[in-house]
C-alpha cells in the first residue's frame, strides 16, 4: 500500500548519495539519495529517493508482496549487509512492484542458501511525476546475528531500467572496473545494532 513519502520511517542517521558507475548508460535520472537508521528493536530502515524524469524508466508493475528471483533485472533498489570480520554476508532486493528478495552468502558471491533470511521486510513505494521513493524496514531477524551495539558495513545500491531495456548502475561506491555490488569494498556504509537495555 503507498503512502506518502512524509510519512516514512523515523528520521534517519545517516544520509548518503549514491552515483552511477562509469558504465551506466545515460539515464533521466538527477541523483538518488538515501537515508538509513538502526531502529530501537533492532531493524534497520533504509528510504531510497530517486529524483528525475520518471517516465524514461522501466517501473515493474505492482505485484502481491512476496518473495521473487531475478529483481535486479529491473528496477529495484538492494542493500548488502556483512558480518563484521567474516566473509559473509547477506543481500536483500526491493522491487517498486513490492516483492523482495533475500540471499545468504558465505563469501562473495558464494551462495549460503541454507541460511537465506526468511522473514519478509516490510515496504512501501511512491510514485511522483519527477520522483521515486521506497522505504523499507529490514526486522532484527533478517540481519546477521550479532551481540547489541554492533557496527555491519553495509553496501547500498540501485538498478535502474532504461525505457530503452539498459540497465544502470548506482551505488555508495563502486569496487570494480564493472558494477559488482557484492564487492566487499563496496560496503561503504556502517550501520549499528542499538546497545543492550539496561
Amino acid at each position: 500500500m503507498n503512502r506518502p513519502f512524509s510519512d516514512r520511517p523515523p528520521a534517519p542517521t545517516i544520509t548518503v548519495a549514491l552515483c552511477p558507475h562509469p558504465t551506466s548508460p545515460a539515464t533521466t535520472v538527477r541523483g538518488i539519495r538515501l537515508s538509513a537508521r538502526s531502529l530501537e528493536d533492532g531493524s534497520f530502515a533504509f528510504a531510497f529517493r530517486l529524483e528525475g524524469e520518471v517516465a524514461g524508466l522501466w517501473i515493474p508493475a505492482p505485484q502481491p508482496p512476496g518473495p521473487a528471483d531475478d529483481l535486479w533485472k529491473h528496477t529495484c533498489f538492494e542493500v548488502f549487509v556483512g558480518e563484521p570480520g567474516e566473509e559473509a554476508y547477506r543481500e536483500f532486493n526491493f522491487s517498486p512492484s513490492g516483492q523482495w528478495a533475500a540471499y545468504a552468502f558465505g563469501a562473495c558471491r558464494v551462495r549460503d542458501a541454507a541460511n537465506d533470511p526468511h522473514v519478509a521486510p516490510q515496504i512501501v513505494f511512491q510514485r511522483e511525476d519527477d520522483a521515486l521513493g521506497l522505504d523499507v524496514v529490514l526486522p532484527a531477524a533478517a540481519l546477521p546475528a550479532c551481540a547489541p551495539g554492533t557496527s555491519l558495513p553495509v553496501g547500498v545500491a540501485a538498478v535502474l531500467e532504461t525505457a530503452g531495456g539498459g540497465l544502470a548502475y548506482w551505488a555508495l561506491h563502486h569496487a570494480a572496473p564493472m558494477p559488482d555490488f557484492h564487492q566487499r569494498a563496496s560496503f561503504a556504509m556502517v550501520l549499528t545494532t542499538p546497545p543492550a537495555k539496561g
